[in-house]
């Protein structure tokens, strides 16, 4: 007894961490699954390779993987346009190209990503996620386009109460929420049990004791669900519409992997997260949940802070957790027959209200209005296209507020009355505000010389520096002495 704990002096807090993480990402990694279209052994997979695979490579110590709700949308999407077979090459394709990027150490620049467009992209996500599982709770197929989605769920909500099944459904997946908005105000003694589960443990106890009509999660088996991408599916490389999904599966993956990493470092007080490291340990990840045919995994920051939280001091929680959801699906498959549909989508419905951040938005209109509308363009832009479009519409508005931002410059106009006019231009002059600076000039007397001191200027581009020799020019042409433009 003394060796395993001179070797490990710190498992009996990560043993019972490992509990208390396994417990929250079960009914989360089957409701991913579920909610993506695939079979639920698949949420399993990834959640099993995050644990044993991600879970034992250096980057983040405390930080947990798994399928993510903010995934979820994309998978869809992907699996509905290019098939299930397809979804390992997505997979497979996405961990090499983490791998690659955090080999040339660009992990690190993932955080340069407007926390703006990142909280966008997550308010989207959580969006068309809430539309879908209200869809799936009242058994109903939800029509593909985001906006047809939106228009349609009032008069689908409408006729689901008209019928008893599927008002019974609703009930179901109405009380599950209920519970898992409760839950956090319950007495502490109580809440040892983790929320999610206990949502849907007693949704699973009501529609077995009250024989409710409602759908249950199809059980295919560990190894029945697991389809390693054939020759086939590898050919699906040669379609270039394949690209654009590895890349929007990268950049989520990616981004919201490091956001986590960077939340769960100010939770404790352990090893920092080392970004380039930690990207390889995703890539390595989803590398090999491609070769299994699974979901695509990424740090999950409901398991990392339960992780901890629950006092986990070492990596060996997040791995013991992936052990534990490993002997569950070897030894309890049929478990998952049991578990109402209704209830794992009242999960992610909770999950998906929790992805929209309603008090940072609010922060940021009083604060930067400019950060807060970027927020609201990306999610609605997610909402209306997809997923893709959405996050890049977010990025270029960034890079252009930036890009705005970063080219102030000031015109100071010093008249005495006799002589001529001194003008002085600060700051960065750029084509951005060349029609600023272009108008202040030609509202300057035309009859007077003047002088434009351009020392004060940090960067001068060449669409500004044209503009102002073209204005020279004309005012020299108009008036009665010539402008003389000075610099360093």
């Amino acid at each position: 007894m003394t060796a395993p704990r001179a070797a490990f002096p710190h498992i009996r807090q990560d043993l019972a961490a490992s509990l208390v993480v396994f417990l929250v990402a079960l009914p989360l990694c089957v409701g991913v699954a579920v909610a993506s279209g695939v079979p639920a052994e698949l949420g399993l997979v990834t959640g099993i390779v995050g644990g044993v695979v991600t879970g034992l490579l250096r980057g983040s110590t405390l930080q947990v993987s798994g399928p993510a709700a903010g995934l979820t949308v994309l998978v869809m999407e992907a699996v509905r346009e290019f098939g299930l077979p397809a979804l390992g090459v997505l997979v497979l394709a996405t961990g090499l190209l983490q791998i690659l990027m955090g080999a040339l150490r660009l992990g690190r620049w993932f955080r340069a990503i407007s926390v703006s467009v990142v909280e966008g992209m997550l308010a989207g996500i959580g969006l068309v996620l809430i539309a879908g599982q209200l869809y799936s709770v009242v058994d109903a197929e939800a029509p593909a386009s985001g906006t047809e989605r939106m228009a349609g769920l009032p008069g689908t909500l409408v006729r689901a109460a008209g019928d008893t099944e599927t008002l019974a459904a609703l009930g179901l997946g109405a009380g599950t929420v209920a519970v898992l908005v409760l839950w956090p105000r319950l007495p502490r003694r109580v809440r040892a049990l983790p929320g999610p589960l206990a949502a849907v443990a007693l949704a699973t106890a009501a529609a077995a004791a009250f024989s409710l009509p409602v759908a249950t999660v199809e059980v295919e088996g560990l190894l029945d669900a697991v389809r390693p991408p054939g020759a086939d599916a590898l050919g699906l490389l040669a379609d270039p519409a394949l690209y654009a999904t590895i890349v929007a599966f990268t950049l989520i993956a990616s981004a919201e992997s490091l956001f986590s990493a960077a939340a769960v470092d100010r939770l404790h007080d352990g090893p920092r997260t080392r970004y380039d490291q930690e990207l390889m340990a995703q890539g390595t990840g989803n590398a090999v949940c491609g070769l299994l045919g699974a979901l695509p995994m990424t740090a999950v920051i409901v398991r990392s802070v339960a992780n901890v939280r629950a006092g986990a001091k070492t990596r060996a929680a997040r791995v013991l957790h992936g052990v534990w959801l490993l002997v569950f699906a070897a030894l309890l498959p049929a478990a998952l027959g049991l578990l109402p549909l209704p209830a794992l989508a009242g999960v992610l419905l909770h999950a998906g209200w929790k992805l929209i951040p309603f008090r940072g938005l609010l922060t940021l209109w009083r604060g930067e209005r400019g950060e807060a509308l970027i927020l609201v363009a990306t999610a609605v832009s997610i909402v209306v296209l997809n997923m893709f479009e959405g996050v890049l519409i977010g990025l270029g508005l960034s890079v252009a507020k930036a890009a705005w931002g970063a080219s102030h410059v000031r015109l100071e106009v010093m008249d005495l009355g006799a002589g001529p006019i001194r003008a002085r231009l600060s700051g960065h002059a750029t084509f951005l505000r060349l029609p600023k600076i272009l108008d202040s000039l030609e509202a300057l007397p035309q009859d007077r010389p003047v002088e434009l001191d351009l020392s004060g200027l940090h960067h001068l581009d060449h669409a500004c520096r044209t503009a102002l020799e073209n204005w020279a020019e004309r005012h020299s042409a108009a008036g009665t002495a010539p402008v003389r433009l000075t610099s360093r």
